[in-house]
C-alpha cells in the first residue's frame, strides 16, 4: 500500500507542466455530484481559460439516450487538496449542445437574478451554515450510533467533545482544512445538536459564489467520507422522532442593510419574505416538512414569523443588528439538502427586485 499511496502523493510539477482539472457538476436528482477528470497542458488562472466539455446524460438521468450528450462550461475554479500541485477543481452547470441550460441548471437562473443591475449594486453577502448527518455504510444509521439501536439524549453533544459525544471529527476536520487549502470561504465547523450531526458554515460570500463555494465544499466532504467509508447525509430528518432535523440557515445582506438605517430594510426585507413565504417553502429543499415542524428550533413550515434572537422563527434578527441599527437577517427556513443557487438567488430576487 505503501507504493499506491506515494503514486497517488506524486508531485507532478516536479517533472510536467501538465496539470490535472476536475469537472464538477450536479446530477439528476439535484444532490448528486458527479465529476470526472481531464489532462490540460498546463496551469490555468480562470474558468474563461478551460475548454466546455461532456458527459453522457443518460447515465445521469438528465438527456435520453437517443440524444444523451450533455454540455459543461466551467464556471469557478478552486485548488485541488487531493491532487494538489497546480492541479485544479472545476464548478461548471450544464447545458443542451443548442446552449440552453437543463433543467437541473439551477446556476443559470440564479446568475441572471445576481446580474441585475439592481441586485448587483447592493452587494448581497451570505452566509451559509450546511448542517449533514454521517452515517455509518453498512448500516445506513448515524455514525457512533448503537446498531439497531439510540445514543442518549440530546444535550451533551452540540459542540461536544470526547469518544462517547462526538463522532468523526477526523472526517469534519479533514474537510475544513480541504476547503481552506481550495479557495473555499469556509468561516468555521461545529458538532451539532443530533450526534452524528456536524456544520460548517460557508462565507461570507458574495452573490453567486455562494452557490459555487457551498457546491465544491458538499463535494470535497463526499470525497473526503469517501476516503473514509462513510456516507453523507443531506436529509433534513434524517432520524425520527425527537431528534434534530438538519437545515442550510442562510445569512444574508444587503450594502444598504449594513450601512446606518440598514435596520428598517432589513424590516423590509422580511415582510416580503413573509409575503411569499409559500414560494419560498416549495423552493427550500425536499422533505423540509417533516423538519419544520415548530418543534426543535424550527417554525412551523405554514407559518412565517420573525423575531430577534428566536431560534423558533422562520427568520432570525441578531441581537447585536438590532443594538447597531444594521447588519444582517437569517432565513432559517432552507433543508440542508436545499440548492444554494435556487435559495441565495430567490432571497435576493423577493427583498431586492421584488
Amino acid at each position: 500500500m505503501s507504493l499506491l499511496s506515494d503514486l497517488i502523493n506524486l508531485n507532478l510539477s516536479d517533472d510536467t507542466q501538465k496539470i490535472i482539472a476536475e469537472y464538477i457538476w450536479i446530477g439528476g436528482s439535484g444532490m448528486d455530484m458527479r465529476s470526472k477528470a481531464r489532462t490540460l497542458p498546463g496551469p490555468v488562472t480562470s474558468p474563461a481559460e478551460l475548454p466546455k466539455w461532456n458527459y453522457d446524460g443518460s447515465s445521469t438521468g438528465q438527456a435520453p439516450g437517443e440524444d444523451s450528450e450533455v454540455i459543461i462550461y466551467p464556471q469557478a475554479i478552486f485548488k485541488d487538496p487531493f491532487r494538489r500541485g497546480n492541479n485544479i477543481l472545476v464548478m461548471c452547470d450544464a447545458y443542451t449542445p443548442a446552449g440552453e441550460p437543463i433543467p437541473t441548471n439551477k446556476r443559470h437562473a440564479a446568475a441572471k437574478v445576481f446580474c441585475h443591475p439592481d441586485v448587483a449594486a447592493e452587494e448581497t453577502w451570505y452566509g451559509i451554515e450546511q448542517e449533514y448527518t454521517l452515517l455509518q455504510k453498512e448500516v445506513n444509521w448515524p455514525l457512533g450510533w448503537p446498531i439497531g439501536g439510540f445514543p442518549g439524549p440530546q444535550g451533551p453533544y452540540y459542540c461536544g467533545t470526547g469518544a462517547d459525544k462526538a463522532f468523526g471529527r477526523d472526517i469534519v476536520d479533514a474537510h475544513y482544512k480541504a476547503c481552506l487549502y481550495a479557495g473555499i470561504n469556509i468561516s468555521g465547523i461545529n458538532g451539532e445538536v443530533m450526534p452524528g450531526q456536524w456544520e460548517f458554515q460557508v462565507g461570507p460570500s458574495v452573490g453567486i459564489s455562494a452557490g459555487d463555494e457551498v457546491w465544491v465544499a458538499r463535494y470535497i466532504l463526499e470525497r473526503i467520507a469517501e476516503i473514509a467509508g462513510v456516507v453523507v447525509s443531506f436529509d433534513p430528518k434524517p432520524i425520527p422522532g425527537d431528534w434534530n432535523g438538519a437545515g442550510a440557515h442562510t445569512n444574508y445582506s444587503t450594502k444598504s442593510m449594513r450601512e446606518d438605517g440598514g435596520y428598517e430594510i432589513i424590516l423590509k426585507a422580511i415582510e416580503k419574505l413573509g409575503l411569499k413565504h409559500k414560494e419560498h417553502i416549495a423552493a427550500y429543499g425536499e422533505g423540509n416538512e417533516r423538519r419544520l415542524t415548530g418543534k426543535h428550533e424550527t417554525a412551523n413550515i405554514n407559518t412565517f414569523k420573525w423575531g430577534v434572537a428566536n431560534r423558533g422563527a422562520s427568520v432570525r434578527v441578531g441581537r447585536d443588528t438590532e443594538k447597531a441599527g444594521k447588519g444582517y437577517f437569517e432565513d432559517r427556513r432552507p433543508a440542508s439538502n436545499m440548492d444554494p443557487y435556487v435559495v441565495t438567488s430567490m432571497i435576493a430576487e423577493t427583498t431586492i427586485i421584488g
